[in-house]
């Protein structure tokens, strides 16, 4: 029977209920982009050849612990406090593997239905996996075009039990190849603001891992559609790998949005919510955004950096001493994790629930 593109319940229940995602949508012969997932028009990106940001020009790592290190530092700082965004090379992980991960997102993702199905929330046989489609779809007036699987990490023993066969070993070492990068970042960014922390509150502030594989579909028509709206993530720091044809867009201070182009090697950073928290606002947690494209299906592969649960998060005592003013309340990461994933996508607004009164 054929696919009723009309009907936004029947649509609803194909594409995430059932787990066909946004790339059975494409498969099922759909020509035209069904309104349930046309977005407002404030929310659309106009046009591909949007301006490009500082980004452009990569942050090189090797020096970080060598006789350039004031001047890496400084980069990274700079880059922190105003963009919140950067990119970075010789970061410690290979090329192959990078475009290894690529191709196993392509993999995972060109399965059949039925085979990606099984780790919807509802039936996944291990909570540390979870496929869908958009970010809350169930709340959102237009719903995102991207569809991902979600990867926790415990350890490498449960990693490679309940990770799906397609990913797991590279989404493992690539995992296990950022972390002493992220840590050395978050060291680097924690210390220009006086603040040095014990091994173990670091590991908690940062105990929460997960890698991501994103699958934005070919989409007929990209001015219509998003394939991540305008938000900020709620961890400490992101890694991001893209392949080569590009879509993210991070908002300036202007209000305006530029590109942050993909480039070869290289492994995008961005700050995230409790990383402005805990610095009081000195670094921004980036909005940003995705676009769909029409010339391919175009993968991205995040590792997320945040708290444990159980941790509370607030300004550094060192930073509001310095401040003479907190400008955010100590939270539990758990409530904060709560509220992130209970709403649509909207800007920053996520950060309002730590804001103190």
């Amino acid at each position: 029977m054929a696919l009723n593109y009309e009907d936004r319940d029947t649509l609803f229940n194909f594409v995430v209920k059932e787990g066909n995602g946004i790339k059975g949508l494409i498969d099922s012969g759909m020509s035209c982009v069904p309104q349930p997932f046309v977005q407002p028009l404030s929310e659309r990106i106009a046009t591909p050849n949007a301006q490009t940001c500082e980004a452009v020009q990569p942050i090189d790592l090797s020096e970080l612990d060598g006789p350039g290190h004031k001047e890496v530092a400084k980069q990274i700082v700079e880059a922190a406090e105003t963009l919140g965004f950067f990119q970075v090379v010789n970061h410690g992980v290979s090329v192959e593997l990078l475009e290894l991960l690529k191709t196993s997102a392509h993999e995972f993702f060109e399965q059949p239905p039925e085979n990606k199905a099984v780790y919807l929330k509802e039936v996944s046989p291990s909570n540390l996996v979870k496929y869908g489609t958009s970010f809350v779809p169930e709340k959102e007036k237009a719903i995102e075009w991207k569809d991902y699987v979600s990867m926790r990490y415990t350890n490498d023993d449960e990693a490679l039990q309940n990770w799906p066969q397609q990913c797991r070993e590279v989404a493992l070492d690539f995992l296990k190849s950022s972390m002493a990068m992220v840590k050395r970042i978050v060291e680097v960014l924690l210390e220009d603001v006086g603040v040095i922390l014990e091994e173990e509150r670091i590991n908690g502030l940062m105990g929460t891992k997960m890698v991501n594989m994103n699958y934005y579909p070919t989409c007929p028509s990209p001015e219509l559609t998003i394939g991540v709206g305008r938000h900020s993530d709620m961890g400490m720091l992101t890694v991001l790998l893209q392949d080569g044809i590009g879509g993210l867009y991070v908002k300036l201070d202007n209000g305006d949005w530029a590109e942050i182009p993909p480039l070869h090697g290289a492994l995008v950073i961005n700050v995230g919510d409790t990383l402005q928290i805990l610095s009081n606002g000195k670094y921004k947690s980036a909005e940003h955004r995705v676009r769909t494209t029409d010339i391919g299906s175009r993968v991205s592969v995040p590792i997320f950096t945040a708290p444990k649960p159980s941790e509370k998060i607030g300004p550094l005592p060192e930073v509001v001493e310095r401040d003479g003013v907190a400008r955010y309340k100590e939270v539990l990461f758990q409530d904060y994790m709560n509220n992130f994933f209970s709403n649509p996508h909207d800007g920053k607004k996520s950060l309002d629930f730590a804001r103190a009164d």
